[in-house]
């Protein structure tokens, strides 16, 4: 399989016949990053690296000298790069932590990569990617959100990676701004964040190769692209817009900071590239005419919670009609771009929970503020949209909530009679709140209290979708422990969505 591809890359035994003049004046291995693609398209994608000696190097500039490295790139059709189609020369600027943007283009549509770096004479890991079809094509797709290092550890993404998806899509809170035990899983945790809790660029970019140098989480970004998209901790958690959570001064100082951070560790093309303490995170991709993804920013321009923030009940701020969580020209530019998709399927990727959750057994009503049930009113008007569009089979994948759900959307929660517009599959989490657990007497109320949500699994994991143009099958696939190594995966549950039934079968 792959995996064993990449680990043969990485021990440099794919040198024979490359072609790349070595240079060796770095003292070491400085693809300790690992290696990571992206943001597909019919004749392309971006390929990503970051130079680090010392991942951990003090000043957050991973045991890198301060001047620019050249970095030599290659993209073949096969793994042992005897058919070399595209290479070049990239530069690896020091004031930008000696990260890669590069975007091959020109290339064949639906068709399988491989790609690699080279440094100084050192040969990065191998990774595979692919180029979108131009013709209807199954595809195979993970997705995954949550994974905070101190909780566990990444057995998920290695299960996820050994599944061999043509794509991942992940939904956000890759990295944990939190200091050392900052924020502890029920069980404790298993490692232990570096330095205290992020605020400044370098402490930013020491955390994201704290996690970058996990080998799971390096398995799994090179097996295929992802689509990515941060949520709250990869700058402080439940940010909204320029307020803090924490009403910390000079809060657009330390968004900047994270945001050129997260710039330089993942796998994003330009038109990403942020302008101080702004970020264009939310874009399009296709999938040929099976799919299209509608990734979305539930960050950068929502309204403050209501209510002071967290579980609530009784709080009427939350239903008031203006309030908006996606910003009135984001959510016309989804619904624009529903109106004018062509796809079988439109996939709509974003970060918090939006079926209503009623989280209070019995009488009244508690909801999450940070949620769409904080914006009702927005949550009605969007799938409003989402019906009047005519957009085929509209699903909604969701991070953020450490467990498995599966859900349908309606325009009113409260009459189960009220048309479902669309399906929600939300991702358990891969690490955070470390090992789960399964109460079934807590799930049964829930269930029974939420008529709407089929399903829910509080064990970690990740969520495997099989697109045809006939159906949607996704698989919660879930783990029984990761605090220590090794946990299996298995199918916790499945469910299937027939094209043109906006229902869970």
């Amino acid at each position: 399989m792959f995996l064993s591809v990449a680990a043969a890359g990485a021990g440099g035994l794919l040198l024979t016949g490359a072609g790349l003049a070595p240079a060796r004046t770095l003292r070491s291995d400085p693809f300790t990053l690992g290696i990571a693609s992206g943001d597909p398209s019919r004749d392309g994608f971006v390929l990503w690296t970051r130079l680090a000696l010392d991942p951990l190097g003090p000043e957050g500039r991973g045991g890198m000298p301060a001047r620019d490295v050249d970095v030599e790139w290659q993209v073949a059709t096969d793994e042992r790069f005897a058919k070399v189609v595209r290479d070049g020369t990239a530069t690896a600027r020091w004031r930008r932590a000696h990260s890669v943007h590069v975007e091959p283009d020109g290339l064949e549509p639906g068709r399988e990569y491989f790609y690699r770096f080279r440094a100084d004479g050192h040969l990065s890991p191998t990774g595979r990617t692919r180029t979108t079809p131009a013709a209807p094509s199954p595809l195979t797709f993970a997705v995954a959100a949550c994974a905070h290092y101190e909780h566990g550890y990444y057995t998920a993404y290695r299960r996820l990676a050994e599944q061999d998806p043509d794509l991942v899509v992940h939904l956000g809170d890759y990295m944990y701004e939190y200091a050392p035990q900052g924020y502890t899983a029920l069980g404790g945790g298993v490692r232990r964040h570096t330095a205290g809790k992020c605020a400044t660029l370098a402490d930013y970019r020491m955390r994201h190769a704290q996690y970058k140098s996990d080998a799971d989480l390096q398995a799994a970004h090179a097996v295929a692209p992802w689509l990515v998209a941060f949520d709250d901790h990869e700058i402080e958690n439940n940010w909204a817009a320029d307020v803090s959570s924490n009403d910390v001064p000079g809060f657009a100082r330390r968004r900047a900071n994270a945001f050129q951070a997260y710039y330089e560790n993942m796998p994003l093309r330009r038109a990403s590239l942020p302008h101080g303490a702004s970020m264009r995170i939310h874009r399009r991709v296709d999938w040929g005419p099976l799919a299209r993804f509608h990734l979305l920013d539930t960050r950068q321009f929502r309204d403050d919670q209501a209510c002071e923030d967290g579980l609530r009940s009784g709080c009427d701020d939350r239903l008031a009609t203006g309030r908006t969580l996606l910003g009135e020209d984001q959510r016309r530019w989804l619904l624009d771009g529903l109106a004018a998709s062509g796809a079988r399927w439109n996939l709509v990727g974003q970060q918090v929970l939006m079926a209503r959750r009623d989280s209070k057994i019995g009488p009244g009503t508690e909801a999450n503020m940070d949620s769409w049930d904080g914006y009702a009113a927005e949550r009605t008007r969007l799938l409003t949209g989402f019906r009047d569009s005519g957009a085929a089979n509209p699903v909604v994948l969701t991070g953020d909530a450490h467990m498995h759900h599966a859900a349908d959307l309606r325009l009113d929660f409260d009459d189960p009679g009220s048309p479902q517009v669309a399906v929600e599959l939300v991702t358990s989490s891969i690490a955070s709140d470390g090992d789960g657990y399964r109460d079934r007497g807590r799930i049964a109320e829930t269930l029974a209290e939420n008529p709407h949500i089929s399903y829910l699994d509080q064990r970690r994991g990740y969520i495997v979708c099989r697109l045809t143009p006939e159906e949607l099958r996704a698989d919660f696939r879930t783990l029984e422990y990761i605090s220590r190594r090794g946990a299996p995966a298995k199918t916790g549950a499945h469910f299937t969505i027939p094209t043109g039934s906006s229902s869970l079968v």
